[in-house]
Protein backbone atom coordinates (compact mmCIF):
# COMPACT_ATOMS: atom_id res chain seq x y z
CA UNK A 1 0.00 0.00 0.00
CA UNK A 2 1.35 3.39 -1.28
CA UNK A 3 2.35 6.05 1.70
CA UNK A 4 0.53 9.15 1.07
CA UNK A 5 2.14 12.42 0.93
CA UNK A 6 1.65 15.89 0.88
CA UNK A 7 4.35 18.59 -0.10
CA UNK A 8 3.76 22.25 1.43
CA UNK A 9 6.25 25.05 0.17
CA UNK A 10 5.75 28.48 -1.00
CA UNK A 11 8.29 28.55 -3.70
CA UNK A 12 7.16 26.35 -6.91
CA UNK A 13 10.38 25.56 -7.99
CA UNK A 14 11.79 24.23 -4.95
CA UNK A 15 8.74 22.43 -4.04
CA UNK A 16 8.90 21.01 -7.74
CA UNK A 17 12.31 19.48 -7.24
CA UNK A 18 10.92 18.32 -3.84
CA UNK A 19 8.37 15.85 -5.60
CA UNK A 20 10.39 15.04 -7.92
CA UNK A 21 12.72 13.53 -5.55
CA UNK A 22 10.48 12.26 -3.71
CA UNK A 23 8.57 10.33 -6.58
CA UNK A 24 11.77 8.54 -6.70
CA UNK A 25 10.71 6.63 -3.41
CA UNK A 26 9.49 3.17 -4.65
CA UNK A 27 6.58 3.56 -1.69
CA UNK A 28 5.74 7.01 -1.92
CA UNK A 29 2.91 8.47 -3.79
CA UNK A 30 2.31 12.64 -3.94
CA UNK A 31 -1.82 13.30 -3.20
CA UNK A 32 -1.41 17.12 -3.47
CA UNK A 33 1.05 20.18 -3.51
CA UNK A 34 0.32 23.16 -1.03
CA UNK A 35 2.09 26.80 -1.02
CA UNK A 36 0.94 28.07 2.70
CA UNK A 37 -1.30 27.45 5.60
CA UNK A 38 -4.86 27.88 3.53
CA UNK A 39 -3.77 25.88 0.32
CA UNK A 40 -2.87 23.10 3.08
CA UNK A 41 -6.17 22.89 4.51
CA UNK A 42 -8.00 22.78 1.40
CA UNK A 43 -5.91 20.19 0.24
CA UNK A 44 -6.64 18.30 4.04
CA UNK A 45 -10.64 18.66 3.16
CA UNK A 46 -10.44 17.21 -0.18
CA UNK A 47 -7.67 14.15 0.61
CA UNK A 48 -8.04 13.72 3.98
CA UNK A 49 -4.98 13.23 6.26
CA UNK A 50 -1.50 12.14 4.89
CA UNK A 51 0.70 9.36 5.97
CA UNK A 52 3.19 12.10 6.05
CA UNK A 53 3.60 15.80 5.40
CA UNK A 54 6.43 17.16 3.94
CA UNK A 55 6.61 20.72 4.92
CA UNK A 56 9.07 24.18 4.67
CA UNK A 57 9.55 26.25 7.82
CA UNK A 58 9.74 29.39 6.14
CA UNK A 59 5.86 29.94 4.93
CA UNK A 60 4.24 33.06 4.61
CA UNK A 61 1.56 33.67 7.33
CA UNK A 62 1.10 30.89 9.65
CA UNK A 63 5.32 29.24 9.57
CA UNK A 64 5.78 25.46 9.40
CA UNK A 65 6.24 25.05 13.12
CA UNK A 66 2.95 26.98 13.84
CA UNK A 67 1.04 24.85 11.04
CA UNK A 68 2.88 21.42 12.58
CA UNK A 69 1.97 22.32 16.46
CA UNK A 70 -1.98 23.37 14.89
CA UNK A 71 -2.13 19.89 13.12
CA UNK A 72 -0.87 17.81 15.98
CA UNK A 73 -3.59 18.54 17.66
CA UNK A 74 -6.01 17.58 15.25
CA UNK A 75 -4.12 14.83 13.65
CA UNK A 76 -1.83 13.10 16.16
CA UNK A 77 -0.83 10.24 14.00
CA UNK A 78 0.41 12.62 11.73
CA UNK A 79 4.46 12.23 10.76
CA UNK A 80 5.84 15.58 9.87
CA UNK A 81 9.39 16.05 7.63
CA UNK A 82 10.25 19.71 8.14
CA UNK A 83 12.63 21.08 4.88
CA UNK A 84 14.38 24.55 5.61
CA UNK A 85 17.39 26.69 3.90
CA UNK A 86 17.72 27.46 7.89
CA UNK A 87 20.56 25.91 9.62
CA UNK A 88 19.76 22.81 11.99
CA UNK A 89 20.88 24.77 14.87
CA UNK A 90 18.09 27.65 14.39
CA UNK A 91 15.25 25.67 13.85
CA UNK A 92 15.58 21.51 14.56
CA UNK A 93 15.20 21.98 18.29
CA UNK A 94 12.00 24.51 17.78
CA UNK A 95 10.95 21.99 15.03
CA UNK A 96 10.87 18.62 17.11
CA UNK A 97 9.54 20.05 20.65
CA UNK A 98 6.81 21.04 17.88
CA UNK A 99 6.49 16.93 17.32
CA UNK A 100 8.50 17.50 13.76
CA UNK A 101 9.48 13.86 13.07
CA UNK A 102 12.33 15.19 11.28
CA UNK A 103 14.08 17.99 10.22
CA UNK A 104 16.33 18.21 6.99
CA UNK A 105 18.13 21.37 5.68
CA UNK A 106 17.27 22.15 2.01
CA UNK A 107 21.34 21.96 0.99
CA UNK A 108 21.28 18.38 1.35
CA UNK A 109 21.78 15.64 -0.85
CA UNK A 110 18.34 14.04 -2.52
CA UNK A 111 19.68 10.63 -1.31
CA UNK A 112 19.58 12.25 2.28
CA UNK A 113 15.53 13.40 1.65
CA UNK A 114 15.06 9.86 0.73
CA UNK A 115 16.55 8.68 3.24
CA UNK A 116 14.44 10.89 5.94
CA UNK A 117 11.56 9.78 4.00
CA UNK A 118 12.45 6.26 5.17
CA UNK A 119 12.80 6.56 8.44
CA UNK A 120 9.99 8.54 8.65
CA UNK A 121 7.81 5.71 6.86
CA UNK A 122 9.01 3.86 9.81
CA UNK A 123 7.78 5.79 12.40
CA UNK A 124 11.65 6.69 13.40
CA UNK A 125 12.89 9.87 14.15
CA UNK A 126 15.37 11.17 11.16
CA UNK A 127 18.18 13.23 13.14
CA UNK A 128 21.70 14.53 11.10
CA UNK A 129 24.78 14.57 13.61
CA UNK A 130 24.00 18.32 13.99
CA UNK A 131 20.81 17.87 15.36
CA UNK A 132 21.75 15.44 17.77
CA UNK A 133 24.22 18.34 19.17
CA UNK A 134 21.51 20.75 19.10
CA UNK A 135 19.42 18.51 20.93
CA UNK A 136 21.82 17.57 23.45
CA UNK A 137 23.17 21.02 23.82
CA UNK A 138 19.31 22.24 24.45
CA UNK A 139 18.72 19.23 26.82
CA UNK A 140 21.45 20.19 29.35
CA UNK A 141 21.63 23.58 29.14
CA UNK A 142 20.60 25.12 32.37
CA UNK A 143 17.72 28.07 32.43
CA UNK A 144 20.17 30.60 33.42
CA UNK A 145 22.65 29.49 30.26
CA UNK A 146 19.53 29.65 27.53
CA UNK A 147 20.69 32.57 24.84
CA UNK A 148 18.00 35.29 24.96
CA UNK A 149 16.20 34.08 21.24
CA UNK A 150 15.78 30.90 22.66
CA UNK A 151 12.99 32.44 24.89
CA UNK A 152 11.36 33.88 21.81
CA UNK A 153 7.80 32.42 20.46
CA UNK A 154 8.45 30.59 17.16
CA UNK A 155 6.42 33.87 15.50
CA UNK A 156 9.15 36.31 17.70
CA UNK A 157 11.99 34.28 16.42
CA UNK A 158 10.63 34.81 12.58
CA UNK A 159 10.07 38.47 13.20
CA UNK A 160 13.56 38.74 14.95
CA UNK A 161 15.50 37.39 11.85
CA UNK A 162 13.48 39.81 9.13
CA UNK A 163 13.75 42.42 11.68
CA UNK A 164 17.65 42.28 11.73
CA UNK A 165 17.91 41.38 8.07
CA UNK A 166 16.80 45.42 7.47
CA UNK A 167 13.27 44.67 6.85
CA UNK A 168 10.61 47.49 7.57
CA UNK A 169 7.93 46.59 10.07
CA UNK A 170 5.27 46.82 7.35
CA UNK A 171 7.52 44.85 4.88
CA UNK A 172 7.28 42.32 7.86
CA UNK A 173 3.83 42.95 8.51
CA UNK A 174 3.07 41.71 4.44
CA UNK A 175 5.39 38.51 4.43
CA UNK A 176 4.10 37.15 7.55
CA UNK A 177 0.66 38.27 6.26
CA UNK A 178 0.17 40.41 9.72
CA UNK A 179 -1.10 44.47 10.54
CA UNK A 180 2.10 46.17 11.47
CA UNK A 181 0.33 46.78 14.37
CA UNK A 182 0.92 42.96 15.47
CA UNK A 183 4.44 43.21 14.36
CA UNK A 184 4.94 46.52 16.58
CA UNK A 185 3.70 44.43 19.52
CA UNK A 186 6.03 41.31 18.35
CA UNK A 187 8.60 44.13 18.19
CA UNK A 188 7.99 45.39 22.04
CA UNK A 189 7.77 41.67 23.26
CA UNK A 190 11.84 40.69 21.26
CA UNK A 191 12.63 43.95 22.86
CA UNK A 192 11.51 43.12 26.39
CA UNK A 193 12.47 38.97 26.40
CA UNK A 194 15.89 39.74 25.08
CA UNK A 195 16.47 42.76 27.26
CA UNK A 196 17.15 45.20 24.44
CA UNK A 197 16.36 49.07 23.80
CA UNK A 198 16.72 49.22 20.05
CA UNK A 199 16.82 47.76 16.35
CA UNK A 200 20.64 48.25 16.37
CA UNK A 201 21.26 45.88 19.50
CA UNK A 202 19.03 43.20 17.78
CA UNK A 203 20.73 43.07 15.18
CA UNK A 204 24.23 43.22 16.19
CA UNK A 205 22.79 40.38 18.40
CA UNK A 206 21.47 38.40 15.33
CA UNK A 207 24.97 39.09 13.57
CA UNK A 208 27.11 37.88 16.30
CA UNK A 209 25.24 34.86 16.93
CA UNK A 210 24.73 34.16 12.98
CA UNK A 211 21.14 34.39 12.46
CA UNK A 212 21.42 36.44 9.37
CA UNK A 213 23.09 35.41 6.67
Amino acid sequence: MPVRLIVVDDHAIVRRGIVQVLSEHPDAQIVAEASDYGQLRAELKKHGEPDVLVMDVGLPGKNGIEILKSLREEYPRLKVLMVSMYPEDQYAVRAFKAGAFGYLNKGSAPDKLLEALSMVIAGKKYVTPEIAQALIENLNAPEEAVAPHEKLSDREFQTLKLMASGRRLSDIAEELALSPKTVSVYRARILEKMGMSNNAELTHYAIKHGLVE
